[in-house]
């Protein structure tokens, strides 16, 4: 016996997570999906944010959206609170009321970045800026409801498309004959392609009946590097971009910016296998991917 199509409502389309879950979950008949950019529904504005949830009386809301500019956030808290800290709220209020799932994502900026070892889920918060401390008040936020929630925490995100590190990376390279890079800041640069199949796998367990205990997971990439390694990743996939310019490894200290940044943005992803059944790939093996699809679609 076929299920019933389930009414799934994505926020953050515009950008490089949410419109990866939008491909993927558009492609699934057994999903009834609507998808709301920026443009369409604006997360400062409360009365929106609760209106768009129950128009549209999703079972399953998967939040993508969120003020990302970690640098701007320095001189516009207010704005990055509403949107990171107060929507998330009224979007569990809402679904809440639906008794359906709410999916958010939150970032290894909830850390202060100290130590070397992997953060786990349990390890004490401490934010270094005025971004980390907006998604961690939205994570607290959630919590506070009680709905049905489940929040995974991730880290250095890019995709194939979209403005991210990797695109800077082969902008620059082709601007530039030297570059300096980040070299003491440790984490795992992941896709949103597979965080985006990891979300649609789950979902569809979700729809199923699936009934995990709600709460925060990590949900990165394996293994680790650094801005300056995942850059020398980068020039080495892409050929074309020869010879890549030098670059020079610095310290987080020689490169001052608004907004301070963790040097740990290792995550302990051990809970999200072993509660939720899901294992993202090496950072390397999902790198791969990404730069075959560029290629690709360079050649055409």
């Amino acid at each position: 016996m076929s299920l019933a199509r389930q009414r799934l409502l994505i926020l953050g389309c515009g950008g490089q997570l949410g419109a990866e879950l939008a491909r993927r979950f558009a492609t699934d008949s057994a999903w009834s999906v609507t998808a709301l950019s920026r443009s369409q529904l604006n997360l400062a504005d409360a009365d929106q944010v609760r209106s768009a949830v129950r128009h549209h009386a999703p079972q399953i809301l998967i939040n993508a959206a969120a003020y990302t500019a970690v640098d701007r956030a320095e001189s516009e808290p207010e704005l990055a609170f509403a949107v990171n800290a107060t929507a998330p709220g009224i979007l569990a209020e809402e679904m809440a009321r639906l008794n359906g799932w709410l999916l958010h994502y939150s970032t290894d900026y909830v850390f202060d970045g100290s130590g070397s070892a992997p953060w786990i889920e349990s390890d004490p918060t401490d934010p270094l800026n005025v971004y980390g401390a907006s998604k961690l008040a939205g994570e607290d936020a959630i919590a506070a409801v009680g709905a049905q929630h489940l929040i995974f925490r991730t880290s250095w995100v890019y995709a194939a498309e979209g403005r991210n590190f990797l695109h800077t990376m082969l902008r620059l390279g082709r601007e530039r004959s030297a570059l300096s890079i980040v070299n003491d800041q440790h984490g795992a640069p992941t896709t949103a392609e597979v965080l985006a199949a990891a979300t649609t796998d789950l979902a569809a367990r979700l729809r199923e009946g699936f009934a995990p205990k709600s709460g925060v997971f990590h949900m990165s990439c394996g293994g680790e590097t650094t801005w300056f390694g995942f850059a020398e990743t980068i020039f080495a996939a892409f050929p074309a971009h020869q010879p890549p310019p030098a670059l020079t490894p610095i310290r987080t200290a020689d490169y001052p910016t608004p907004a301070r940044r963790p040097l740990n943005s290792r995550l302990d992803c051990t809970l999200l296998a072993d509660t939720l059944h899901l294992r993202l790939p090496h950072w390397q093996e999902a790198f791969a991917s990404v730069a075959a699809a560029l290629s690709a679609r360079e050649k055409h």
